[in-house]
């Protein structure tokens, strides 16, 4: 009697999908783009480079899968704070950039992915049109955090004070992720909420980003 052949569902394929966007993240990682050829991500993935054409037409559809994967993880991390943050508009902002501005956000591997991709982004619109989404997630639950505060503001004053501030979380992120050992424990994330505090004419400062409540007294 033949064995029954096993049947893929959708899990499965999943699964292979997801291992693939691991595979090539790793090797974008080791390497750079140049070194996640087809022929090592399929090795790395434990697949036959030709299976790779049935989840992905090319191989750079595979990385701006990877890339755009890598993004929404950091802002995924950040955003999480936010489920058990108290109903206070302040702390929430300040715990969404605080989180934006430690690990696991702030990491040299994570910084390493988005260098590395970065030259691809500057050739391929589609990968650019995905760096352009990660932003503007990312621009948008930050503008969403800063509309909450009690300040009086026009549409237009809202928008500049969201780019301003996402500015400043990206630098701190860019060099807190390339020089890990050149700041304090902790030292980014208070010079990034006096920075956006002070962009928005608020004291981010006295809130405890650690205990997710503004401390007693402040």
């Amino acid at each position: 009697m033949t064995p029954d052949r096993r049947k893929f569902n959708r899990q499965d394929e999943a699964a292979r999908r997801a291992a693939l966007i691991a595979a090539a993240i790793d090797l974008v990682a080791d390497g750079g783009p140049a070194k996640a050829t087809v022929r090592a991500i399929a090795e790395r993935a434990g697949v036959t480079p030709g299976l790779i054409r049935h989840y992905f037409a090319t191989k750079e559809a595979l990385l701006r899968a990877a890339y755009a994967q890598v993004m929404d993880g950091m802002t995924e991390v950040s955003l999480a704070v936010l489920a058990s943050a108290p109903n206070h508009p302040e702390a929430r902002l300040a715990l969404f950039v605080a989180a934006s501005l430690r690990p696991p956000v702030v990491d040299s591997r994570a910084m390493g992915l988005w260098a590395g991709f970065l030259h691809q982004m500057r050739q391929d619109a589609e990968m650019q049109a995905a760096h352009e989404a990660g932003y503007l997630q990312y621009r948008d639950l930050l503008q969403g955090l800063i509309a909450d505060l009690p300040r009086a503001v026009d549409g237009a004053r809202l928008r500049a004070d969201a780019i301003a501030c996402n500015a400043v979380i990206d630098g701190l992120w860019l060099e807190g992720s390339a020089l890990p050992h050149a700041f304090m424990q902790g030292e980014l994330e208070q010079i990034g909420l006096h920075a956006v505090g002070a962009i928005l004419g608020l004291d981010l400062t006295t809130l405890d980003v650690a205990t997710q409540t503004p401390e007693k007294g402040k």
